[in-house]
C-alpha cells in the first residue's frame, strides 16, 4: 500500500549541480542573417555557433532520457554507478549525476514513506516518528561533493585553456593579417600561411563570447590572402579543388545521417560535422553559394527531426500530466460519508491503491509541473489515509467498549449461576440473554472466548435446575414410549403412492417434534434409532437432501428447545448459524469476483469457470438451508 508521506530533503541535496551553459541560437535564423551580409564561407560561423548553443540547450530534453534509465537502477546501482561518474569526473555530465540522484531520493523518499506508514498503522504519532539513518545517504552526499570540486576544478581548467587558446589565435590573426601586407617571397608566404592554419586548427576551444569576432577575422584575412595578394594560380586552385572535395565529402556524410534512427545521435555527430567543415578552408567563388546550400539543406533536416522529436516527448509529458491530474481528481472526489462500513473501505482501499499502482506506470510529467502533481498526488493519498485511519479507530474503540459491556454481563452470569432460586434467576439469565443480543460486535480474537464465558455461565444454572426438576422424569419416560411407538410407525409406512407417504412420514416427524425431552441416557440411541427410520424412508422416497437437513434440524431444536435453558442453547445455535452464514457470504463474494477475472483470462479458463459456477451454486443452497434453519429458531424463540 502506498500512503505517501513528505520526506524532508536536506538543501545541499535539492540544489542542482551548476555547470555553464551557452545561450541558444536558432542554427537556421542565424545563418540567414549573416547571408545577406557576408559571404558563404562566413555564414559558417554563425551555424556553428548556434549549432554549439543548441548542444548545450537540448541536453537539458536529452536528461529525460537519462533520467528515466536511472530510475529502473536500485540504491546500490545507484550508489556503483555515480562512483563511477565521479570517479571519470572530466567525462560524467551533470545531467547523469543529476539524475542518478534524483532517483535515488525518489528511492529514499519511498522507503521513510513506508516506514513511517508502518509506524503510524502500529500506533505511534506522526510528530514522534523519526527516519534511521542511510550510510547509502551519506556515501551519496560524500560522492556529490567530490564530484562538485572535481568539475569546479575542470571547468576553471577549461576556462584558463579557453583564454589561452584565445591568446593564441589573436596571434594567429595577427600573423595573418601580416602575410597579407608583406612582399616577401609567394613561396614563402604560402607555407607560413599553411604554417598558420595548421596551428588554427589544433588550436581548439576558447571563450564562447569570441568564437564569432575571431573566426569572422580569421576568415577575411584568409580570403585576402587569397583573392587580394596575387598569388599563384596553381596552388590556388590546387586548394580550392582539395577544399572542394572535403566539402563535398561532409555534404554525403550528412545526407546520409538524415536516415540515422538515433536522431540524438545523428544531431550529435552533425555537430563534429560542422567543426570540421569550419576547418576546411574556402573553394572557388563560383561554387561556394551552391555547396554551402547542400550543406545547409541537409542539416536542417537533421535539426527538425531533432526538434521533432523533443516536440513529441514534450506532446508525451503533457499527456501524463493530464494522466495523473486525472489520478487526483479520483482520489479527491472521493464521496467519505459513503464509507460507512468495513467492507465499503476496504473496497475503497483496493480502488486507491489500484491508482497509486496505476501512477508508477505513468512517466515523467513537464519539468514544470512535475513536482506540484506529485505533491497534490500524495496530499490527497494522506487525507485519504488519515480518513481511513479515522474510521478504524473509532471501529476499534467501539468495540472495546462492547468487550467491556459484554464482560459485565458475564460477572452477573457467573454471580448467578449457583442460585437456586430457579423461577426469578430464570428471568434474570433471560434478561442477560436478551440484553447481550442487543450489544454490537467486539474483536474477532475475543468473540469466541467471551461468548463462551458466557453461555458456560447460562448452560450451568439452567443444568442445576433441570436437575431438580424430580417430576420431569416421569414426563420424560412417558416422551420415550411415545417416541418409541413413533418410530415403529414410521418403519411401518408402505404406502405405493409417493405423495401419500411422504405426507404420512412429514406428519409423524411433526409429532415426534410435539413430543417432548426422553432421559438424558436414553437421547442418543432413541434419536439415532429414530433418523435411520427417517432415512429408510426418505431414501424409498428419494426426498431431496436439503429438506431431509431441514427436517432433522427441526426435530433438534425440538430436543434442544425444552424449557428456559432451551433458549439459552436457541440464542446460541442462531448466533453460530449467522456467523457461518456471514462467512459463506464473504467467501461467495469471493467466488464471483474471481469468475469475473477467469471469463477473460487465458484458454483454460472455461473449464475453471464451470467449477467455480458449481461451487457457487452449492454456497448458494447451503445459504438458503442456513436462512430456513434461522427462521425455524426464530419461530421456537417466539
Amino acid at each position: 500500500m502506498m500512503d505517501t508521506h513528505e520526506t524532508n530533503l536536506p538543501a545541499e541535496e535539492t540544489g542542482k549541480l551548476e555547470e555553464t551553459k551557452a545561450p541558444v541560437t536558432a542554427p537556421e535564423d542565424t545563418a540567414e542573417e549573416v547571408v545577406t551580409n557576408e559571404t558563404p564561407e562566413a555564414e559558417v560561423v554563425a551555424e556553428e555557433t548556434s549549432a554549439e548553443a543548441e548542444v548545450s540547450t537540448d541536453e537539458t530534453a536529452a536528461g529525460d532520457d537519462v533520467a528515466t534509465a536511472a530510475g529502473k537502477l536500485s540504491k546500490e546501482e545507484i550508489l556503483e554507478k555515480l562512483t563511477g561518474l565521479v570517479a571519470a569526473a572530466a567525462d560524467a555530465t551533470r545531467n547523469e549525476v543529476e539524475a542518478l540522484k534524483q532517483a535515488y531520493y525518489k528511492i529514499h523518499r519511498s522507503e521513510v514513506d513506508e516506514l513511517k506508514k508502518a509506524f503510524l498503522e502500529n500506533g505511534g504519532e506522526e510528530k514522534d516518528f523519526v527516519a534511521p539513518e542511510d550510510e547509502t545517504e551519506n556515501k551519496i552526499k560524500d560522492l556529490l561533493a567530490v564530484y562538485k570540486e572535481k568539475r569546479a576544478a575542470i571547468l576553471a581548467e577549461e576556462e584558463r585553456v579557453k583564454a589561452a587558446n584565445y591568446a593564441l589565435k589573436l596571434q594567429l590573426i595577427d600573423q595573418l593579417k601580416a602575410l597579407t601586407e608583406s612582399q616577401e617571397d609567394f613561396n614563402k608566404l604560402y607555407n607560413d600561411f599553411k604554417d598558420i592554419q595548421q596551428r588554427w586548427k589544433e588550436v581548439k576551444a576558447v571563450p564562447q563570447e569570441h568564437v564569432s569576432e575571431l573566426w569572422k577575422n580569421y576568415q577575411i584575412y584568409s580570403e585576402k590572402f587569397y583573392d587580394i595578394i596575387k598569388i599563384n594560380n596553381q596552388f590556388r586552385d590546387y586548394d580550392f579543388k582539395k577544399n572542394l572535395e572535403l566539402k563535398t565529402a561532409l555534404c554525403e556524410t550528412v545526407e546520409k545521417l538524415q536516415t540515422e534512427p538515433d536522431v540524438v545521435s545523428a544531431f550529435h555527430q552533425l555537430q563534429k560535422l560542422h567543426q570540421q567543415w569550419r576547418e576546411i578552408g574556402p573553394v572557388a567563388k563560383e561554387l561556394r553559394e551552391d555547396l554551402w546550400a547542400r550543406f545547409k539543406a541537409a542539416s536542417t533536416i537533421i535539426n527538425k527531426r531533432h526538434q521533432e522529436h523533443f516536440e513529441g516527448l514534450k506532446a508525451k509529458e503533457q499527456e501524463n500530466l493530464e494522466a495523473k491530474t486525472a489520478i487526483c481528481e479520483q482520489i479527491e472526489g472521493i464521496d467519505y460519508s459513503a464509507l460507512k462500513s468495513f467492507k465499503d473501505w476496504e473496497e475503497k482501499n483496493k480502488e486507491v491503491i489500484s491508482l497509486q499502482e496505476k501512477w508508477k506506470t505513468i512517466g515523467f510529467a513537464p519539468k514544470k509541473s512535475n513536482v506540484k502533481i506529485f505533491e497534490r498526488f500524495r496530499a490527497a493519498c494522506d487525507v485519504y489515509f488519515n480518513r481511513k485511519s479515522e474510521f478504524y479507530k473509532g471501529i476499534k474503540e467501539e468495540m472495546e467498549k462492547n468487550l467491556e459491556l459484554k464482560k459485565a454481563l458475564c460477572e452477573k452470569a457467573e454471580a448467578l449461576k449457583d442460585s437456586t432460586e430457579w423461577k426469578s434467576t430464570t428471568e434474570k439469565m433471560i434478561a442477560l440473554q436478551k440484553e447481550w443480543k442487543t450489544i454490537g460486535s467486539v474483536a474477532r480474537k475475543h468473540s469466541d472466548a467471551i461468548w463462551k464465558r458466557f453461555i458456560s455461565a447460562c448452560d450451568y444454572f439452567f443444568e442445576q435446575k433441570n436437575k431438580n426438576v424430580s417430576s420431569q422424569k416421569s414426563v420424560e419416560q412417558t416422551n420415550l414410549a411415545a417416541k418409541k411407538a413413533l418410530i415403529e410407525k414410521i418403519n411401518a409406512i408402505e404406502e405405493t403412492d409417493h405423495d401419500e407417504a411422504l405426507a404420512t412420514l412429514k406428519g409423524l416427524m411433526a409429532e415426534w417434534n410435539t413430543i417432548g425431552h426422553v432421559p438424558f441416557k436414553e437421547k442418543d440411541k432413541i434419536y439415532k434409532e429414530y433418523h435411520e427410520a427417517v432415512d429408510k424412508q426418505f431414501d424409498r422416497l428419494k426426498v431431496d437432501q436439503n429438506d431431509r437437513k431441514m427436517q432433522t434440524f427441526r426435530n433438534n431444536l425440538s430436543d434442544m428447545s425444552g424449557g428456559e435453558r432451551g433458549k439459552g442453547k436457541l440464542y446460541g445455535e442462531r448466533e453460530k448459524l449467522m456467523r457461518m452464514f456471514e462467512r459463506m457470504k464473504n467467501e461467495l463474494q469471493t467466488y464471483e469476483n474471481n469468475i469475473g477475472f477467469l471469463s477473460i483470462s487465458s484458454k483454460g479458463g472455461g473449464g475453471l469457470v464451470k467449477e467455480m459456477e458449481r461451487k457457487i451454486e452449492k454456497l448458494k443452497d447451503e445459504m438458503a438451508l442456513i436462512v430456513k434453519k434461522i427462521d425455524a429458531i426464530d419461530e421456537n424463540l417466539e
